[in-house]
């Protein structure tokens, strides 16, 4: 059996590509343009740009042969690169109409718990309007609504909750809703399930666990699963929270990915609850609760490593930019004249103001390809290639520096191994 997967390098869909691989299925895999696959080495990978792809006719070609498609894909707000009209509606409703057309009816659909009842924000809307889309198809559709997904992979929300995790003081957003939280493992199961030969069709399943818990109740679960104590909690002021949403779509529009920029706010509001009966009763599944699956889960250094590092990394690119950026203003101004004086101590005579100059612009530039997320590891790099130039040429010219009382040269090597360290932190997924 050949199964098409789209969204094949997200979390739910990469181990959806794991597991029916294991199972001796043969996968396609459907990933953005320019992402990691996420499962290397199962089955074929195909790049495709759900934005584009928008016509029935530009996925005809990747349904030969292919039995069944899973769509898992998904993005939580529009930005650069991100639409999520193109990637729950346009994309979809293309793909839905060419399985129409192919002949491919089983089309099993992730959307999300809650849309049916309200659309709080652009990713609710298209979410409930690409399931009305495959619903008017004459398609053996399944359509799951997941509520929060947590698993071993760490983004999005598993990677926020474990990030939490490390805090030792709670920060409570206001209006959060109970959620539900659903383990990856029976997501999975419920789409092997469902793509065996005598799977009920046409139907909408709510897939999520067998408790209803707070956002605060989530993160202390998984406190306990790392070996750390409770935590004090302290709720976060709304105009803090404001300011934390904005904050992160801000970083949404340089590039970056957080979980928390502002659909999350409207989103979270109505929680992640549901009626998970029907699932249960159509699958067989028995949901664990949180903590007992986390129990059955050994906890290894690599999760705490993360989870303390998960906070710390837009705080490390945040001040490496800023650095950058600062410093590069901080010549052009107020410190133009000292440069221009350190300059004159090197010999560079009429150079020494052009000297400055170029320098600085080489920190501001350095210091704004880092702040973008598809610029970031060339700055970073750029970053570390001119602090060994600095150190080099310091060397060389002003020896001296060394042994100054504030170290000028000596702070180079601290600075170059912090953007190593944000080197091997970059990837999000």
């Amino acid at each position: 059996m050949k199964v098409l997967v789209v969204g094949a390098s997200g979390l739910i869909g990469s181990a959806i590509c794991a597991r029916l691989h294991e199972r001796g299925m043969e996968v396609m895999r459907v990933i953005r343009p320019g992402s990691a696959s996420g499962t290397n080495g199962i089955g074929e990978a195909v790049e495709i740009d759900l934005a584009r792809a928008v016509r029935p006719e530009d996925w005809m070609p990747h349904l030969s042969g292919v039995a069944a498609v899973v769509n898992c894909a998904g993005t939580l707000q529009d930005g650069p690169g991100e639409d999520t009209s193109a990637v729950h509606l346009r994309g979809p409703s293309a793909l839905f109409q060419a399985c129409e057309q192919k002949g491919v009816s089983r089309v099993i659909h992730f959307s999300a718990m809650g849309v049916e009842k309200e659309q709080p924000s652009s990713f609710s809307r298209t979410k409930f309007e690409g399931d009305k889309a495959l619903m008017a198809r004459d398609l053996d559709w399944v359509i799951l609504r997941p509520s929060v997904v947590l698993g071993p992979g760490a983004f999005g929300a598993s990677a926020l909750f474990r990030g939490l995790a490390a805090l030792p003081v709670l920060p409570l957003m206001p209006n959060t809703g109970m959620l539900q939280v659903v383990r990856l493992e029976e997501v999975v199961r419920t789409v092997e399930i469902l793509l065996g030969p005598n799977a009920p069709a046409r139907l909408v399943l709510e897939v999520a666990g067998p408790e209803a818990l707070s956002f605060q109740d989530v993160v202390s679960a998984y406190r306990r699963w790392l070996g750390w104590g409770a935590a004090r909690a302290v709720k976060v002021p709304p105009a803090v929270a404001a300011v934390l949403y904005k904050l992160s779509d801000l970083a949404g529009a340089l590039g970056w990915r957080p979980p928390t920029r502002s659909t999350a706010q409207k989103e979270i509001v109505r929680g992640a609850v549901g009626d998970i009966r029907p699932w249960v009763e159509v699958t067989g599944i028995q949901p664990s609760a949180l903590s007992e699956a986390l129990a059955r889960t050994p906890v290894s250094v690599q999760e705490r490593w993360f989870a303390k590092l998960y906070l710390l990394k837009p705080v490390i690119f945040g001040v490496l930019s800023l650095f950058w950026i600062s410093t590069g203003v901080v010549s052009l101004t107020i410190g133009y004249d000292i440069g221009v004086d350190l300059m004159l101590r090197t010999g560079a005579g009429s150079l020494a103001g052009p000297s400055v100059v170029a320098g600085a612009i080489a920190d501001i530039v350095i210091g704004v390809a880092i702040a973008f997320r598809r610029t970031s590891r060339i700055g970073l790099y750029g970053a570390v290639g001119l602090s060994l130039f600095y150190a080099i040429a310091g060397t060389i010219l002003l020896p001296e520096l060394w042994s100054e009382p504030l170290g000028p040269l000596m702070k180079i090597w601290p600075i170059i191994v912090l953007h190593l360290a944000a080197l091997a932190i970059i990837e999000e997924r």
